[in-house]
């Protein structure tokens, strides 16, 4: 597959007008690198003897338990995925969801799982199959909150700017499965559990706010993260935080048949997306596959690093790609930039945004068209915030597009309305369910100047 997607990006060309394919192959190689049907399979062991249960949630869950019955063959389970992430099985049952809020169909899910996990002994083996969007998908809320609190703490979370970890901090402390909860209902049977990372840094404790993982946070730190984000807290959820959660701790008795493994993280996919630009002759930087922050804040820095590399390039050195990975956020508050004074608005009538597409409009702003210079920034799992849309892809025409159409950049980033802008900008990528979940993966292509 990557030497398929190399020999596409070779044949775009190094040029202005090949530039976008080129991106567009690395974007293309970077999510098939991390395709459960490619990475699970050499992960698992050889069937256990016995009963065998498979469980799990995720963006790519039922792409991984497809991928488990390519190899075991029909297996006993049930896995919660994202709606429209749906994937033929034989055995295990796939149940949809809401996501990124958690919904009433995941909690009735999570239950069965529960259920199928209280019948488990000595002789089974349960295997696990985790991925980002877990923390929605997986939904158990502690003793005394209800589904109502959990989804107005989700989305004030979410809208908040905080990192993943701090996210995943407090969700973990309202949930009766997540902090290695979900092991503790299996044990007394062995468990494996198989994950995609989508967190920077890959800690397994994080990843779907892991529900096979010990950890050492405390309900006291869940209550200080929401009040440092102010984030107003239901009285339940403040007398259950105040009474204590189930979170396991790091060596938990419970924990100790348990194994939990990373069976494809950012640095797989940058180094796929590397081995296409180089096939295309471009010299290649990787900025780092953990970078976080306020989007706009990561775009425009970056695209001051693309400017600075261009002015020191001269016309008979290769191309340059930078590439990066991680999770930023994109804060709703009041640290916006107010527009220009008689900046024409945005004719998007709702904003749209997402952390890439925020990420890449800042970038645009910067570039302000600089020749040469193409960028590209998706989410790997086809969807960009609240957009059933990949990120966007820009370059000099894009910016000369919007100046045409007496668009403001800076209006729309005001906004919060990226994709509103690119869309009208004709400048989206638009994927579709991609049926994995590595993170962001943002890309620009340096162009030598013209001889």
């Amino acid at each position: 597959m990557t030497e398929e997607l190399a020999r596409k990006g070779s044949e775009a060309g190094l040029t202005e007008a090949g530039a976008p394919a080129l991106l567009r192959a690395m974007f293309d190689a970077a999510v098939a690198a991390a395709d459960p049907m490619q990475v699970l399979p050499a992960a698992l062991p050889a069937r256990p003897a016995g009963r065998v249960i498979v469980v799990g949630a995720g963006k790519a869950a039922a792409r991984m338990a497809e991928a488990v019955e390519s190899v075991w063959g029909p297996c006993e389970g049930l896995v919660i995925t994202r709606y429209g992430y749906n994937r033929p099985t034989r055995g295990i049952e796939v149940v949809e969801a809401s996501h990124p809020t958690p919904g009433p169909e995941a909690v009735i899910a999570t239950r069965r799982i529960l259920e199928l996990l209280e019948g488990a002994g000595p002789a089974d083996f349960v295997l696990g199959l985790i991925s980002g969007g877990g923390s929605a998908l997986l939904c158990a809320p502690g003793t005394g909150i209800s589904l109502a609190d959990k989804q107005d703490l989700t989305r004030a979370l979410l809208a908040s700017g905080a990192p993943i970890d701090q996210i995943n901090t407090v969700r973990k402390h309202l949930s009766a499965v997540k902090g290695g909860q979900l092991a503790a209902a299996a044990h007394p049977a062995r468990m494996l559990t198989l994950m995609i990372s989508d967190v920077p840094g890959d800690d397994p404790a994080f990843i779907a706010s892991g529900p096979t993982v010990g950890d050492f946070s405390t309900p006291a730190e869940a209550i200080a993260l929401l009040a440092a984000y102010e984030i107003p807290v239901p009285p339940p959820v403040l007398m259950q935080l105040g009474l204590g959660s189930g979170v396991l701790r790091p060596g938990d008795p419970r924990l100790s048949l348990a194994d939990t493994r990373i069976v494809a993280a950012p640095a797989q996919s940058l180094a796929a997306a590397a081995e296409v630009a180089r096939a295309a002759g471009c010299e290649v930087q990787i900025l780092g596959d953990a970078l976080e922050g306020e989007a706009r804040d990561q775009g425009a820095s970056q695209a001051r690093e693309a400017l600075w590399q261009a002015s020191r390039r001269s016309a008979e050195a290769p191309p340059l790609v930078l590439l990066s990975g991680g999770e930023c956020t994109v804060s709703l508050g009041g640290n916006s930039p107010p527009a220009p004074v008689g900046a024409p608005l945005s004719s998007s009538p709702a904003p749209v945004g997402g952390p890439n597409a925020e990420f890449l409009l800042a970038a645009l702003i910067v570039l302000e068209g600089a020749p040469g210079i193409h960028a590209l920034a998706c989410d790997t799992d086809g969807v960009d915030g609240g957009a059933e849309v990949a990120g966007a892809l820009i370059g000099p025409e894009v910016w000369a597009r919007a100046l045409t159409a007496r668009i403001c950049p800076e209006d729309a980033l005001r906004r919060h309305d990226a994709h509103g802008l690119f869309a009208q900008l004709g400048a989206q990528v638009v994927t579709g369910p991609t049926l994995t979940n590595v993170n962001d993966f943002r890309a620009f292509l340096i162009l030598p100047p013209a001889r």
